[in-house]
């Protein structure tokens, strides 16, 4: 894998570092950018990332950066900035890039701006790029201890899926390679969503039953939204699908789950997300889900009741009321 041997990072978030450190281990080059001073010099200097990733001791080859010219120079590129970021990074990178070099977007989530899925976003910045995305059950703290983690690596070639499976997997990161990186990029988007209304019941004691119905009629909701914007049924079936929803609808240590839970023990949403470093993306995710169903004629009730809630437009009990009303039907 000769022509794969360095990787940039951008993002100095908690997924950003951890999936540093884990192409470390896979025996590439790393070098990580991120914008505030003081993470790279924790990496640079202390191989820790003490605000977002504490108490996980990063690899001494790991390089940290702030210069996008460094990162540019990489052979593969992460694209791991917050989903609502990536343009505006994108944009300044741009400049600096040669044809064809391939960017892998790593963001879950869509543009709450414009609607667009992060493909698309970086389509529209990044033309002469080569993209490609990963996504699938992971937290951050497993993978950068090196737990055994599996994720979907998704290009429209096949040859090249395989080759950045190689180039960025090792033993305890198994890469499975997709060609169906638009269905890949929804689920990770659309599971955010989910997550918060699993932890909006959990907050509210609603039980287990409850949750249960609610992951299924979710992922549902996800094939739903999936078919209409034109991605493979079969993709929602795998790791970046249904095995990324019941990780983040499963687990407090999800960001979006556990926000969930915070509303339906009835805390504040700005209050929540003030005591926050760290990005929840199904908060910004929703109101896109949401405008693309209406305008595609997409039923996505769960993710209108987040939206409805998030914005403050309905109360939890309000909405949970309003879900538990609707009218019985077939499934399927």
């Amino acid at each position: 894998m000769a022509e794969y041997e360095s990787v940039g990072v951008i993002g100095g978030g908690a997924w950003g570092t951890a999936l540093a450190q884990t192409v470390r281990l896979a025996g590439r080059r790393v070098t990580l950018w991120a914008r505030e001073p003081e993470t790279v010099a924790d990496i640079a200097e202390r191989k820790v990332n003490t605000q977002y990733l504490p108490g996980v001791p990063l690899d001494a080859e790991l390089l940290a950066t702030s210069d996008l010219a460094r990162i540019a120079a990489a052979d593969i590129i992460l694209m791991v900035a917050p989903a609502q970021h990536v343009r505006a990074v994108a944009t300044e990178l741009r400049p600096l890039l040669r044809p064809g070099q391939i960017v892998v977007n790593c963001a879950k989530g869509i543009e709450r701006s414009t609607g667009k899925l992060m493909g698309d976003v970086l389509t529209e910045t990044l033309p002469d790029a080569t993209l490609a995305a990963l996504s699938g059950p992971s937290f951050a703290a497993d993978v950068a201890r090196g737990l055994p983690t599996a994720l979907t690596i998704a290009c429209n070639r096949e040859d090249m899926g395989r080759q950045l499976a190689e180039a960025l997997g090792y033993r305890h990161f198994r890469l499975y390679w997709s060609r169906d990186r638009l269905g890949v990029e929804i689920g990770g988007a659309v599971k955010n969503v989910l997550a918060i209304a699993a932890g909006i019941v959990a907050g509210k004691e609603l039980g287990a039953s409850a949750h249960a119905a609610l992951v299924a009629r979710g992922f549902a909701e996800m094939m739903r939204f999936g078919a209409a914007l034109g991605a493979e049924p079969q993709t929602f079936m795998g790791l970046s699908g249904l095995g990324d929803l019941i990780l983040t609808c499963g687990s407090p240590q999800s960001r979006n789950m556990s926000l969930g839970r915070a509303l339906g023990q009835g805390k504040n949403l700005a209050d929540i997300l003030g005591s926050r470093r760290a990005v929840t993306e199904g908060v910004w995710t929703a109101a896109a889900v949401v405008r693309i169903a209406e305008a595609k004629g997409i039923e996505a009730p769960i993710a209108e009741a987040v939206h409805a809630i998030v914005e403050g437009e309905q109360t939890v009990d309000d909405t949970i009321a309003g879900l538990l009303a609707r009218p019985f039907k077939a499934e399927g």
